[in-house]
């Protein structure tokens, strides 16, 4: 799966909100089927760092889409174990060192192709592994986790860790009260959560301690009103969401916005059709794919979001999306 983007930009960017939107579920089909066609363009190999996880955002995509099979399963999988390190994590691409986002990525692949059991038939007691490498990057003094083993930590590390732990059904193995304790000590007085204790509110790390919160059983820690208010003052005139105060619009924020306020219950917060609008004027009609907002280039990432949104909105064709 490539992360090349382009070669098609963002549909209308004629800044007008189209009364019929359309969504060309062929066309992000037929694009994202291309994207691994495309191993002669550098841009291929310089963004092999993110290779799992762009085979998640495509299959996810082609599964919200009505597409399940348009990519080849047996392929999907055998690369997914190539990646399988020897201390239980994932790597972005074989030979590169484990990592939690990429554990995550391969997980959330795994159990969307219903391979788990295949994969412990390759990988003996593949899951416990799995499962020991994230509970070992736990601070268990703080509850939040590290990326790797050089000891980053981020509330990104901590929701991954937590929600493969919890698709692996082995959410037992971490201290699930101390990263409560953790993302309380994340909120800011505007009643959103930065990266850590401290740090400057952002859309994409609220979603981080939110599905935390929802993963742990605790969304009655969240302040959800003023959080829901922080939220929806992330749209703009044009209908696009930002991730904090003076930034422009991006379509990935319609999933760590939206998801967020789903979680909470205040998705009736922002308005809906504007916000649709918006996403569908990012897509490339011609080609396939969305692009962060109209008149760039298209890529999976921006696509799978921009479907990922489109789905918590309630759009007539797509399947239904978990906010977490």
């Amino acid at each position: 799966m490539s992360l090349v983007a382009g070669p098609g930009r963002g549909g209308l960017g004629d800044g007008q909100f189209s009364k019929n939107p359309k969504l060309c579920v062929d066309k992000h089909v037929a694009y994202i089927q291309s994207l691994d066609q495309r191993r002669d363009e550098l841009d291929y190999w310089l963004t092999e760092h993110l290779r799992v996880s762009g085979i998640y955002w495509g299959l996810t995509a082609l599964h919200l889409l009505g597409h399940p099979d348009a990519l080849p399963r047996n392929d999907l999988l055998k690369y997914i174990i190539s990646c399988f390190c020897d201390d239980g994590g994932f790597g972005a691409a074989p030979g590169h060192d484990s990592h939690m986002l990429y554990t995550l990525s391969a997980v959330q692949v795994l159990v969307t192709l219903d391979a788990l059991e295949e994969f412990e038939r390759q990988i003996p007691r593949g899951k416990e592994k799995i499962g020991r490498f994230i509970a070992d990057l736990q601070n268990r003094e703080s509850g939040t986790f590290a990326g790797d083993k050089w000891g980053e930590e981020d509330t990104r590390f901590m929701f991954a860790g937590l929600l493969a732990l919890s698709l692996l059904h082995l959410k037992h193995l971490v201290d699930v009260d101390k990263c409560v304790q953790y993302v309380k000590s994340c909120q800011n007085f505007d009643g959103a959560y930065g990266v850590s204790p401290g740090a400057e509110s952002h859309s994409a790390r609220v979603y981080t301690c939110v599905g935390t919160l929802a993963l742990a059983g605790r969304l009655d820690a969240a302040d959800t009103d003023a959080l829901a208010g922080w939220l929806s003052e992330r749209q703009l005139p044009n209908g696009g969401l930002n991730g904090r105060p003076e930034k422009l619009e991006d379509v990935c924020y319609s999933w760590w916005v939206l998801s967020s306020m789903a979680m909470i219950g205040r998705l009736h917060w922002i308005d809906k059709d504007r916000l649709t609008s918006f996403i569908f004027q990012c897509q490339d009609p011609e080609n396939g794919g969305i692009a962060d907002r109209p008149g760039d280039m298209v890529d999976v990432f921006h696509t799978h979001f921009g479907l990922a949104g489109l789905s918590l909105l309630g759009q007539p064709g797509l399947a239904e999306v978990d906010p977490t």
